[in-house]
Parts: C-alpha cells; structure tokens; sequence
C-alpha cells in the first residue's frame, strides 16, 4: 500500500498502471557513481515510495540561496494569494507561457493543486520570467509530497540552486533560447540523419528544436518521464540533452522513408513522444541516451554561453519575458546566383546555432566583382564567419563555411599558412547534398597527442586545461572560446595570391 501521505492528490486507478509499488523500500549507498548506476538503471523506479525518500534526500542536499521559500512560506501566503479562486479555475503564472499542466495520473485536487503552487512560486521568485519546465515538475514531486507545502518547498530548492556549476532549470527566455540553440549544436553534430530529416521537412530548423523541452515537460508519458526525472536529479541538465537526443533518434529511426502524419513536423514529434511506448521502453530510451558520445558537461556549459552571448547581441536580455527568434535567411532579402532560398536554408541549418541569428549578407559575386583573389579578400577581410559558394561549368555546386577571418592570412609574411578553427567544414548541394566535417569533430578520442605533437604546444599556465575527461576540451571548442594553442588550429583555411586552399592537412574529412 502507498503511504496515505501520498494518496490525496493522485487518481489511484491510473497510477497503479503507470508505476506499480514493487521494488525496494530501501536504498542505503551515499556515493555519487553509485547512485548514478542506481538512477540510470532504475532502482528506484518500481517503487513508489522508495522513490519519494530519494526524491526527498537528493533535493534537501540540493545547494541553495541562503534564504529560501520553505513549507511554512507556502502555508502564509496562499490564502492571500488563492483568495476565494476556485484552484481549477486559477490563471498560471505567465512565466510558465501558456504551459498545459500535465495531469500525470493526478485527480481533480492535485491538478488544482498545482496551479495553487505554481502561483506562490510566482510570488515568491519574481527574477523568474521564463520556466516553461515547472508545471511538469511541480505535478512530479507532487506524487512525492506529504502536502502542497512540501511540493512547494521542494520546487523552491530546485529553482533557488546556487552552485554555478550545477544548472536544473532554465529560468529566463535568454536561458531557455540558448538551451534550445545548444540542443540544435549537438543535433547538428550527434544526430546527423535525423538533422537532414528536419531540413527536409521543415522551413525554419531552430523552431522546430525550440519545442525540445516540451517532448521531455509535457508530452513524455508519467513513467518515462519519472525515469528521466530519477537521473537528472542525480546527474544535472546533461540528461536532459541526451534523452531529447534518443527521442530525435528514435524519432527518425520510424519515421524514416514515411510520410509525415501532418505538415507539422513539431506536431509529428510530440505525437511521437506522447505514444513513445509504442516504439520504445524507458530502460531503451535511456540506453539510447547514454550511449551517444557526447561532449563533457565543461563543453555544454561553453555552447551555451556562447550562444547566450549572441542572443544578447541580438538584444535578447535576462528580464525579457520572450520573442520567437527564427532563421535568418528570409526570401524577400536573400538573393544568390547560385543558390535558391531553401538551399541556403539547408546551409543555414549547419552552421553554428549563434551565426544562424544573422541574416546572409552578400560581401563578393563573380559576376559583380570579377574574378580577382585580391578583390575577394578587399571585400571579405574583416568578416567573419563566411560562407563560400562554388558553381561549375558542370552544374556542380558545392562550398564551405569558414569559420576565421581571412585577415589572418597576413600573419603568414606572404607565404601560405593555414589557419581557421575546427568548425569549418566543407559541403556539396549538387548533384547532391552531403556535408563533410573534420572526423575529429565527431570523434575527439582520435586526437592522440603522440601523432599530432609537432602541431601541438603546450598551453601556457594561464589557460591549463584539466586531463579529467569530464574537463577535457575538444579541440575546436578550446580555440574558439579560449584561444589555445589547439591541434586544429593554423590547419583548416589558406590563402595566397594565386589559390585558396579549404581543408585539413593533418587530418580527415568525412
């Protein structure tokens, strides 16, 4: 039987489907690598009640603001706030953004109890302006709550985290935008095939990634999204990445060569993941997850900041409550020779999420500057990234994002040097399209010090990079943020006064 504490907000007919009371009533280990194992292989998962002491103990150990909301807060001020509302019939905060409250197997009172809660978190975290997440979190712990006020205390815990390194759940438009801009980074770079699939069949990329967050707060079924629930708590935001990751993956993997059920592809994707059981178990999609080579957490932590970086160059402030930020490649300003506007599109698609803010702007053509070397370095020099595009007498079309300015040539003295970062790679639209990236991109673990040591120098006290995996920077992302002498560095762009060279002469393209 479940704890009488936990009965008065849940419909018990629907929950004993969705997570039988069966596993252990105890968990006794205290280290992390254990309870990461414990979390990833669901321990906990089968019983309801070991999963509420878990819940407990991992958010009471959450570091937090010295002066947090506590049970006795929500107890003060939520007859002032409720007033004689009815609880199903109150407003939710606007920082939620229209959210639906997932019912998640509640009854009529938990469902208003929710809204009850969301509204005194309100009240009481004003900085908060956007956190679409919460209502999906607040009515999990909910399962997991003695009364309102413990859900609200734990609530408060997750958003009052104070440990910079640790990061729960984006609190600000300019948060979320970038999470959703770095989900597009790691889909663009991990999930190759189902990226091509998005191009396809979708006119703006991004928007359709922005949703990534509702597959995982909204459209995840209870039981699935519990399983997730259980390891972020453990492990932090990276799971998120990675299960949104394996729901694309798998998305594709059924959807592949059919139709698309509407001409909505976001619609496709939260009708996939609302029937997720259909196609895949929790335990496979956490597998699935978890065995995608991803970055180290160091690595996440720089995308988003540089792609918070360029929203705020975009105008895009921590207050400000939220704007659709879109592709940039509008058809009304975009004019090519070579390319049309969905080709563009599909090139725009592979850049860096930060560049794909910024509208293609047209610096040298052939047919307007002629066919000078010396003119096409006068009109892009200062300009950076670029974007080349090639047309042959053949009807051939193919290219290359370049990620330096072609200013650094000059540091050669006149002679041929390379230089540029990793993140350039060089593509093909005709006859078909293919993109080739450097391997070690993909596949850092090929960088070995021993084979590359004559184009390696140490890094300068200053700027010593840790040897533990969990710090240990790629390459390309130590150049671009940090300016490190890099094994890709000086080996990606050259150019003289007769040739441009765009390749890697040290490496692989693939």
């Amino acid at each position: 039987m479940h704890p009488p504490a936990y009965n008065c907000f849940v419909d018990r007919d629907k929950m004993d489907s969705a997570i039988p009371d069966l596993g252990p009533k105890e968990l006794s280990c205290t280290e992390l690598q254990e309870l990461k194992q414990l979390a990833r292989q669901g321990y906990w998962a089968r019983s309801y009640t070991l999963r509420g002491q878990v819940y407990q103990r991992l958010i009471r150990d959450i570091p937090c603001r010295t002066v947090t909301p506590d049970a006795s807060v929500y107890r003060d001020i939520v007859g002032k706030i409720v007033g004689k509302h009815s609880s199903t019939s109150l407003p939710l905060p606007e920082f939620v953004d229209n959210t639906q409250v997932p019912s998640y197997c509640l009854n009529s009172k938990g469902e208003g109890a929710v809204r009850k809660i969301l509204l005194c978190i309100s009240n009481q975290f004003p900085d908060v302006s956007f956190c679409p997440a919460l209502p999906a979190v607040v009515a999990l712990l909910l399962h997991y709550s003695a009364d309102e006020a413990e859900c609200f205390e734990k609530a408060c815990r997750i958003l009052a985290c104070n440990d910079p390194s640790r990061k729960l759940v984006d609190q600000s438009f300019l948060a979320f935008e970038s999470s959703c801009m770095t989900f597009g980074d790691l889909v663009n770079k991990y999930c190759q095939a189902a990226h091509k699939l998005m191009v396809a069949v979708s006119e703006d990329v991004l928007q359709v990634y922005a949703d990534w967050q509702r597959w995982l707060f909204g459209e995840l079924p209870l039981s699935y999204f519990a399983r997730v629930f259980d390891v972020f708590l453990v492990e932090g935001y990276k799971v998120l990445y990675r299960v949104a990751l394996a729901i694309l993956k798998f998305f594709h993997k059924v959807r592949a060569g059919q139709p698309l059920e509407s001409d909505n592809v976001k619609q496709d994707i939260r009708a996939f993941v609302r029937d997720i059981a259909k196609t895949v178990s929790p335990e496979k999609l956490l597998e699935k997850a978890f065995a995608i080579r991803l970055f180290s957490r160091k690595e996440i932590q720089l995308l988003q900041m540089a792609n918070e970086k360029a929203l705020k160059q975009k105008g895009i402030t921590v207050k400000q409550k939220r704007q659709f930020v879109h592709l940039a490649v509008h058809a009304d300003s975009f004019h090519s020779e070579i390319v049309g506007v969905k080709e563009m599109r599909d090139i725009w698609s592979w850049v860096p999420e930060r560049f794909a803010l910024c509208q293609p702007l047209l610096l040298f053509s052939s047919l307007q500057h002629g066919y000078s070397l010396a003119r096409f370095y006068f009109q892009c020099e200062g300009r950076e990234p670029t974007v080349l595009l090639i047309k042959t007498t053949q009807k051939e079309v193919c290219g290359a994002y370049l990620s330096t300015d072609w200013s650094e040539r000059n540091k050669f003295g006149g002679k041929l040097g390379f230089f540029g970062t990793g993140e350039c790679f060089v593509f093909r639209l005709q006859p078909e399209v293919q993109r080739y990236e450097w391997v070690v991109i993909k596949h850092p673990e090929l960088t070995k010090p021993a084979s590359l040591e004559s184009a390696t120098v140490p890094p300068s006290p200053s700027h010593s990079v840790s040897s533990e995996p969990a710090d240990r920077l790629s390459p390309f992302l130590a150049t671009r943020h940090f300016n490190l002498p890099s094994k890709t560095e000086s080996l990606f762009m050259a150019g003289g006064s007769d040739c441009l060279i765009i390749g890697h002469v040290a490496g692989d393209w693939r």
